[in-house]
């Protein structure tokens, strides 16, 4: 039988605390898309640089959709999995 240990609660809310944003700069980056930015621009280039690595392997196993990217979808599904696992390992008694 597998023991669960309960994560410290300052770890969890760290560990939360990174997830909620990596959720909102995917977001960020997805609503940007939509306008005309210059592609140059830190904010553009930082965003690209902290979400790519959870977006891109997101986006070479989801299929292909005709226009519309739903990487960053499946990436805040991703994300918002991880801190429910986090909420319930923190919980574990």
């Amino acid at each position: 039988m597998v023991e669960i240990v309960a994560i410290n609660p300052y770890l969890s809310d760290i560990t939360l605390l990174f997830i909620n944003m990596l959720m909102w700069a995917v977001i960020a980056r997805s609503l940007l898309s939509w306008f005309p930015i210059d592609q140059s621009s830190p904010i553009y280039q930082m965003l690209h640089r902290v979400t790519d690595p959870i977006i891109d392997p997101i986006r070479k196993v989801m299929p292909q959709s005709n226009m519309i990217d739903l990487s960053p979808l499946g990436a805040i599904f991703l994300l918002i999995f991880m801190s429910q696992a986090v909420r319930m390992l923190t919980d574990y008694n």
